[in-house]
């Protein structure tokens, strides 16, 4: 069951569209700012602090569930009539780009390529590698609603928009906060064309997967459906395989089990980028082929708080599917 408890804000510590990042008493938490409007030091707030009494992976942060200073309640402008979060106390009308007067879907999406990613992490390297393959194509980033939900929670997107690596961002599901809304996965890959102008798209969860250890108890077992739901409209999916040496998890080690179990559950067939110079693993009935992926050094990205440094592996083959992508749109 959820936990909650009141304090005061007693500091501002950054600031972007969607996200203020607090001080409730000292500690620390986030409030998201198209839910609930903004807070200011001095407010007396209610928080949520059950992932931080679990322990869970959110850096130690408390969520502001509500601004109790405001008396009159808090409104903003909504965008449309299609509901996120919905039957929830936190429900908003974000509306989507499905019901947009003039929204023209394509009968196909014609080969765009898709790259699916096991973890968010991995949308860095396959943006860059993209990127240099490609500097003048839009690359759009799906998010679905596997992980967190509220785009405006991932430095990564921010960072990556800010240096101009991806170009647009679409949230599907109940994920929320993109450039772009859409109802679910295979739409919003229709929202990033006909909406985003996308040349290519990387879809991936946001920050926060769930994984339990169990055969098929993970988030990134939905790289099985973005690549059927790719196949289903006419796009070329590939898959980032999620690859580590120096995870102390030996289901992680190498080629994950998250990357074998969804290869063989997704009834499509994908390309399995691979850096040259790399064995091809076994991919079933898919395409596995080797590219060579440009120079990643220069990322600052951490996945399980490990940098390209600490395991360049898990960089360079989410870079592969990158640099394949590009090369799709030679």
């Amino acid at each position: 069951m959820p936990s909650y408890r009141t304090g005061t804000v007693t500091r501002i510590i950054s600031e972007r569209p969607g996200l203020q990042r607090v001080e409730v008493d000292g500690h620390l938490a986030y409030a998201l700012t198209q839910l609930i409007g903004p807070v200011a030091a001095g407010d007396r707030v209610v928080v949520n602090t059950t992932a931080v009494e679990l322990g869970l992976g959110t850096g130690g942060w408390h969520v502001v569930h509500w601004n109790l200073e405001r008396d009159d309640g808090w409104t903003a402008p909504g965008g449309g009539h299609v509901m996120k979060l919905r039957y929830t106390s936190l429900q908003a009308d974000t509306g989507v780009s499905e019901e947009r007067d003039g929204y023209d879907p394509p009968d196909s999406l014609d080969g765009l390529p898709v790259v699916a990613c096991f973890l968010h992490s991995q949308v860095a390297a396959v943006a860059t590698a993209f990127k240099a393959g490609q500097p003048a194509k839009r690359l759009a980033y799906v998010m679905t609603d596997g992980g967190a939900l509220p785009l405006a929670l991932s430095d990564l997107v921010y960072d990556l928009r800010t240096a101009g690596v991806l170009d647009t961002t679409v949230t599907a599901g109940h994920a929320f906060g993109g450039d772009h809304e859409a109802v679910n996965l295979t739409s919003a890959l229709d929202v990033a064309v006909a909406a985003g102008g996308a040349d290519a798209v990387v879809v991936a969860t946001g920050p926060g997967v769930v994984g339990t250890g169990t055969p098929r108890g993970f988030s990134g077992l939905e790289v099985a459906a973005i690549v059927d739901a790719a196949v289903a409209r006419g796009a070329r999916p590939a898959v980032a395989l999620r690859y580590s040496d120096a995870d102390p998890r030996p289901r992680h080690r190498g080629v994950s089990h998250h990357a074998t179990t969804a290869l063989a559950q997704a009834h499509g067939t994908a390309t399995v980028a691979v850096p040259e110079g790399e064995p091809l693993p076994d991919v079933g009935h898919h395409r596995a082929v080797t590219v060579a992926v440009p120079d990643l050094s220069g990322l600052r990205v951490t996945t399980m708080g490990r940098g390209p440094e600490d395991d360049p592996r898990f960089h360079s083959y989410s870079g592969a599917a990158g640099a394949w992508a590009a090369s799709a749109l030679a």
